[in-house]
């Protein structure tokens, strides 16, 4: 793989110098710079044009989305991966929508983060975020625990955050995880169940639901789901069922 040229970019000085240290004993990566504010971050994107950009959302005189959204309107697009402790839905969704490839977590360790952007840019394809490791190599995403692994999966699909069928599809995966049997009794205990979680009815969890994958199929991210999932299975034409993807979800966030 090619030498991988990167900006790191957070308000937090030590959290930046303990990622600095780690991205700089690298061999594949070459560290080309840090920043504390968005501003700082847009002139070293112009000037030095790296190829991935680890960002923070909160930031003074300029937040990670509002880079987002300023690198929208220039000609230079790094892959950008998102380092924030906000997780609630709308901020992982208009990230998604302003460009941003990946979504990490705050807190994590920085040899961690390290790992999974490694992960990530490996292969060189955008999205691609869940190829198997070799049979030598080291496994990032076998420490990342289910919720991560479902929510970077559905980022990936295309599955929009802020829809209610994301919330619905989500329960009904780690359903499924804790019992396999259960995606065999859909409609008389899966979506009653979530039904009752949310305060909803049962039909209306399964409407939502499909919708959801429907404006993830019409998004056009096809080809990296069947990549994701390591076998061409579905076309434009064929998607797949609720059950039907609630089923690969959960056994691909399991490990299987």
């Amino acid at each position: 793989m090619n030498t991988v040229s990167l900006l790191l970019v957070d308000d937090n000085a030590a959290l930046l110098n303990s990622l600095s240290a780690c991205f700089a004993a690298r061999s594949d990566i070459s560290l080309i710079g840090t920043a504390s504010n968005g501003v700082d971050a847009l002139e070293i994107i112009e000037r030095d044009r790296p190829d991935v950009v680890l960002l923070d959302i909160v930031m003074p005189r300029l937040d990670g989305l509002g880079v987002l959204r300023e690198l929208a309107r220039r000609e230079c697009h790094p892959r950008v991966i998102v380092f924030s402790a906000l997780k609630n839905d709308a901020v992982v969704n208009r990230a998604v929508e302003l460009g941003a490839s990946y979504f990490i977590v705050k807190p994590a360790e920085p040899q961690r983060v390290c790992e999974q952007v490694m992960s990530i840019v490996s292969d060189g394809a955008p999205l691609n975020l869940f190829e198997r490791p070799q049979a030598d190599e080291p496994s990032s995403y076998a420490r990342w625990t289910p919720d991560e692994r479902v929510a970077n999966l559905f980022l990936s699909i295309g599955i929009p955050a802020h829809v209610k069928g994301y919330q619905y599809l989500r329960e009904a995966v780690r359903m499924v995880m804790e019992d396999h049997d259960v995606i065999n009794r859909i409609t008389k205990e899966l979506y009653p169940g979530i039904a009752r979680r949310y305060g909803t009815s049962s039909s209306k969890v399964e409407r939502a639901m499909r919708h959801a994958i429907e404006v993830a199929w019409n998004r056009g991210r096809l080809e990296n789901t069947n990549q994701m999932l390591g076998v061409k299975l579905f076309s434009e034409r064929d998607k797949p069922t609720n059950g039907e993807f609630i089923a690969l979800i959960a056994g691909k966030a399991s490990g299987e």
